[in-house]
């Protein structure tokens, strides 16, 4: 078996979580999802996907009002945890890695919250971008939001994802392995995704309560 990829830990932080009981994150909605959705006029019957569902946040909602959507994440454990939360809809979860893998269909409605800025290999945020440009529909759209204020710069040590941490969970101390993250400028994330062949329809901030407190967003479509 090949040795997990540094973008791949958090399959580790959801699977010390969930046997105490708990979820990582919390179950608030992220409110730009919602807005781009109604702004942009996506109906339910359009074909969405969501990459990085984590434990469902944004994806069970959407699903429990009817949209068409496939809700894919790298990591087994919240996939299953998705479709234990959800099981009439357990068909509309998948693991894929989004960096490396490819699905056969197109998609109208594009999503990803919270998933750039856990890849730090410029190849890596590349081929991201390419996935999102490879399947969107002609006239689809993509909304891809990234942890930072549009002026911090970091980037975390990935040889140091896995290791081990002391964080909170819900109140609660736990163990639990290293991730990684790589914040950029407002001018790089921009420059990132007009390189990948993407138009920028919009751009703005925005934030996950009790999450992310300060976000960059942009709304894209096939250049």
């Amino acid at each position: 078996m090949n040795d997990p990829k540094y973008y791949e830990a958090y399959d580790q932080r959801y699977l010390t979580a969930h046997k105490q009981g708990i979820s990582w994150f919390s179950s608030v909605h992220s409110p730009i999802v919602g807005e781009t959705i109604k702004k942009y006029r996506i109906q339910p019957s359009m074909k969405l996907l969501e990459l990085g569902c984590g434990e469902g946040r944004d994806a069970v909602a959407l699903l429990k009002d009817g949209f068409d959507l496939l809700a894919t994440d790298i990591s087994p454990e919240a996939i299953r945890y998705c479709r234990q939360l959800l099981p009439e809809k357990a068909e509309h979860f998948a693991i894929l890695d989004c960096v490396n893998g490819h699905l056969e269909e197109k998609f109208d409605f594009i999503y990803a919250v919270a998933v750039i800025h856990m890849l730090v290999l410029q190849e890596d945020r590349d081929r991201f971008y390419r996935f999102i440009r490879d399947h969107l529909s002609q006239g689809g759209i993509g909304l891809i939001c990234t942890m930072g204020d549009g002026h911090m710069q970091v980037e975390s040590d990935i040889s140091k994802a896995f290791s081990l941490q002391e964080r909170d969970c819900r109140g609660q101390k736990m163990m639990v392995v290293g991730t990684s993250c790589k914040m950029v400028t407002k001018d790089d994330f921009l420059q990132e995704i007009q390189q990948s062949g993407l138009t920028i329809l919009e751009f703005g901030h925005t934030s996950v309560p009790g999450e992310f407190t300060e976000m960059m967003h942009a709304v894209v479509q096939l250049g």
